[in-house]
């Protein structure tokens, strides 16, 4: 591996950098998540426009820049450090490589091109709030997901009056820019209860039935929608060929994103726990207390140099994720593992980077009017819609075969009773190892073998 970036990809961070602390700073982000699509719009085409933001990662061949996903995650680690307001994960980390993996060739030709140059923003409506989970972030369960008959989620059936297409009925919760997107990526099943299978289907903008509204997000730069689908005329995604092969083609390409989406929502979460970090060590170089600078106090040093280790930690695995997505293929174990623990890793750090930044800012870090709130709500809300942080690192331990089929089931043990197997003194075969659980003569023995797998 090499670790040094190209001088194309610095140029890429430093442009992104210098444009946004011009036209992205705290009060230009709060003015925007009180707009209707929830971001500056302007700002959005001139990124599109300058640096061919949304398209960074699509082929040339559709209109994109032709870069991967190195270069979107170095990207997001700048629009993370200003907290940008942008249709930009929802559009070009989850939709746009849906539609290049799986639609088909009028499909890809008609769609990559606008959403390349800014034109077209789109968004993954993902029912059940299950969206690291149809990710393959967080487990693996097929598309049960996805609901369908009696289990709710989003119905899919052939539209007989009209003879093609398709339509739709449910309702989808929480979909990151799903209020503005021009075009829904809708997951459904199909197939009824014999042969259910789960699709993906486009749902543009302004269809009959389709019902959308803004929520109250806990993060505002961040926003999210509820998504009803009446009787909602929809087109699929690709082909369907009447089997169980197609769901599976929809579940290899959501589990392909959902490993490059790690990589680069990691990076975004790490540039977000940096600009918190150097608030914070800013603040405290300026802020005085028994005549001296709080950060001079051992105390708060310490504090500061935990964070730090933190953030270059995850840095450290979030750039690994993004190379092993880009050299080794999004399909690959490796990319995948990495890109779960990048994430788990840079999750908590934007955790811990946020919650000191509020408590080194002292009174004023719990007020509106300072910014900190802003990295705080940003933490908390990403852990919620992309982990927790131990399912992102059991489903990795999962992935490389760290557990055996005992050790699974639900949350390791067996039978989801611990590594025992039961009260202590049963093996995890059903047999007695002689003991009852109880301490032995130092009163450790009978605990350690009750705990012990």
């Amino acid at each position: 591996m090499d670790a040094a970036f190209t001088e194309e990809q610095d140029e890429i961070r430093r442009t992104l950098r210098t444009l946004l602390r011009e036209r992205c700073g705290p009060e230009e982000v709060k003015a925007a998540v009180q707009t209707a699509p929830g971001y500056d719009e302007a700002l959005w085409r001139q990124l599109a426009r300058t640096l061919g933001l949304p398209g960074l990662a699509l082929s040339a061949a559709y209109g994109g820049v032709g870069c991967g996903v190195t270069e979107l995650a170095l990207a997001c680690e700048e629009t993370g450090r200003a907290l940008l307001p942008s249709p930009l994960v929802a559009t070009a980390v989850f939709a746009a490589p849906l539609v290049a993996a799986l639609g088909t060739e009028a499909q890809r030709a008609e769609l990559l091109p606008r959403i390349a140059e800014g034109a077209l923003t789109a968004a993954l409506a993902v029912p059940g709030r299950a969206l690291p989970e149809a990710l393959g972030l967080v487990g693996a369960r097929g598309g049960a997901w996805a609901g369908g008959g009696r289990a709710g989620g989003v119905q899919a059936r052939p539209d007989r009056e009209c003879g093609t297409g398709w339509r739709l009925y449910g309702q989808v919760e929480q979909v990151p820019g799903g209020h503005s997107a021009e075009l829904l990526l809708v997951a459904a099943r199909a197939g009824g209860y014999t042969r259910g299978r789960t699709l993906l289907f486009l749902v543009r903008a302004g269809a009959d039935g389709l019902v959308r509204a803004r929520l109250t997000a806990l993060d505002a730069t961040r926003p999210q929608a509820r998504i009803e689908l009446r009787n909602v005329s929809a087109e699929l995604l690709g082909v369907d060929d009447g089997e169980s092969g197609s769901g599976e083609a929809v579940a290899e390409a959501l589990a392909a994103v959902g490993t490059a989406a790690a990589a680069v929502l990691a990076a975004e979460a790490v540039g977000a726990a940096d600009a918190a970090l150097t608030r914070t060590v800013e603040y405290v170089r300026a802020r005085e207390q028994f005549g001296r600078p709080i950060g001079s106090f051992q105390a708060v040093k310490h504090r500061l140099a935990d964070v730090y280790v933190a953030v270059q930690a995850a840095r450290s695995a979030a750039y690994y994720a993004a190379w092993a997505a880009a050299e080794g293929g999004a399909g690959g174990t490796e990319a995948a593992v990495a890109g779960g623990l990048a994430l788990a890793q840079a999750l908590e750090a934007q955790r811990t980077a946020a919650a000191e930044a509020v408590q080194l800012h002292g009174g004023i870090g719990f007020t509106w009017e300072h910014d900190a709130h802003l990295y705080f709500k940003r933490a908390a809300s990403d852990e919620l819609l992309f982990g927790p942080v131990h399912r992102l690192r059991a489903r990795a331990a999962e992935r490389e075969g760290l557990f055996g089929a005992a050790d699974r089931a639900p949350y390791g043990g067996h039978e989801g009773r611990g590594g025992s197997g039961g009260r202590g003194g049963h093996d995890g075969d059903g047999t007695h190892d002689g003991t009852d659980g109880r301490d032995g003569p130092d009163g450790r023995d009978g605990l350690r073998k009750a705990v012990t797998v």
